[in-house]
């Protein structure tokens, strides 16, 4: 029988949400606050701002130097660290318990009080394109997750691009445009701050509430759900100098707050994670026209998000041929055999139950669920959930796939 995790809420008056996950056996404090702000906020002609603040969040408060949040904190041998999302931008420090304090000043006080100046929106600007340069301009396929999503999604849709945003676009924000984000996301209101680990409730409200409750908020604009086009979508081929050709056959999935979001990620899973999943044993072993091959979806929670098979063909074998037989094998799957489900059911307990040995993994788990679902104390009932999930459900989303498109990602030799 799983563990049950104690799941503790509080609200401050300035709207700020707390949860606290108690654990007395933890030699570890875990905080994990996450804005409610991602790519998706952001407007036309003006991407990549909330990936901008991932950074310049580390640039000083009225009373923290630039880098001091993290050097003061790595010093006491706690780590810290940030991501950006199309959904969300997180920040979350891990630390010995009697540091819990000081981290969760840094962190107020930069809600507070971030310095948003011209000096350090310059620098920033600089490290995001040295980034960029690093993790998508000058390595092999960098470019393949965009093209991806720019096949489902038109470039001036809010899910039209990645959270890296466009370097032009950020060469020509200014100090107002990038202060205005900052002021219009970065509240109270707009975040959620879980505590887990070596804490108890009483004392983690008491120091959230001495740290953040003097915090002044304002509203948030509100948000809907995203429609997308269903008219939009193409095949893409890119030839690039890349050392082998990949394939992606992809198509519009439930998004991220939809029921059915669980069972095609198992659908997924069984066609393509592990040596054991239907597409490895018949297009690698069988056939021996595929030398890898993965399921993946990239999550959308106010739009429809995009499910993506990826293979690689072996020696030979044209990625016309292999989408032909890959086309084949998803038309052909009318669910999961028993033991395909049981299988999938539990490496997918394993992963969940690793998830959540560790107090900073867990505080990650119980941020996730909260603002994908509204509520923290999912992590006590996803087994649940994964154990109702049945075979005809996961045949059922795995059918509804509407305008697959295929990307074909080619080396230049074979031009």
């Amino acid at each position: 029988m799983p563990i049950r995790h104690v799941v503790d809420r509080h609200r401050l008056d300035n709207g700020l949400e707390l949860a606290v996950l108690p654990d007395p056996h933890s030699h570890a404090a875990a905080i994990n606050l996450a804005f409610k702000v991602g790519s998706v906020d952001e407007e036309v002609g003006r991407t990549g701002f909330a990936h901008l603040f991932e950074h310049l969040m580390f640039e000083g408060s009225a009373h923290v130097a630039p880098g001091e949040h993290m050097s003061a904190l790595e010093a006491l041998g706690g780590s810290v660290n940030a991501y950006t999302s199309s959904d969300r931008t997180v920040y979350h420090e891990t630390v010995p318990p009697g540091a819990l304090e000081l981290a969760l000043w840094f962190e107020a006080d930069r809600m507070r009080t971030l310095d948003i100046s011209q000096m350090n929106l310059d620098a920033q600007r600089g490290v995001v394109l040295q980034e960029k340069q690093q993790r998508y301009d000058n390595r092999p396929y960098g470019d393949l997750l965009l093209s991806l999503v720019g096949q489902h999604f038109a470039p001036e849709h809010p899910y039209g691009h990645l959270p890296i945003g466009s370097m032009d676009d950020l060469a020509a924000a200014t100090l107002g445009e990038v202060t205005a984000f900052h002021r219009r996301w970065y509240r109270p209101s707009n975040a959620v701050l879980v505590i887990a680990g070596a804490v108890t409730t009483r004392d983690a409200i008491t120091l959230v509430e001495r740290h953040f409750s003097d915090i002044i908020d304002a509203p948030v604009p509100q948000r809907s759900y995203l429609p997308d086009d269903p008219a939009y979508g193409h095949e893409v081929r890119l030839t690039k100098p890349v050392p082998q050709p990949v394939l992606h056959v992809s198509w519009r999935a439930p998004g991220a707050t939809d029921p059915d979001y669980l069972p095609l990620q198992l659908g997924l899973k069984i066609l393509g994670e592990g040596q054991a999943s239907r597409l490895h044993r018949r297009l690698i072993q069988e056939l021996g026209i595929a030398s890898e091959t993965h399921g993946f979806l990239l999550g959308h929670s106010r739009s429809r998000s995009i499910a993506s098979i990826e293979c690689r063909p072996t020696d030979g074998v044209t990625t016309n041929d292999l989408a032909e037989a890959l086309t084949a094998e998803l038309e052909a799957f009318e669910g999961p055999t028993e033991r395909e489900l049981r299988r999938i059911r539990a490496t997918t307990e394993r992963d969940w139950l690793e998830e959540l040995a560790t107090v900073e993994d867990r505080a990650a788990a119980a941020a996730e669920l909260w603002l994908t679902h509204g509520d923290p104390e999912r992590i006590n009932t996803y087994l649940d959930e994964l154990a109702s999930t049945t075979g005809d459900d996961i045949a059922r989303v795995l059918s509804e796939r509407a305008t697959v498109q295929e990307l074909h990602y080619l080396p230049e030799e074979t031009k």
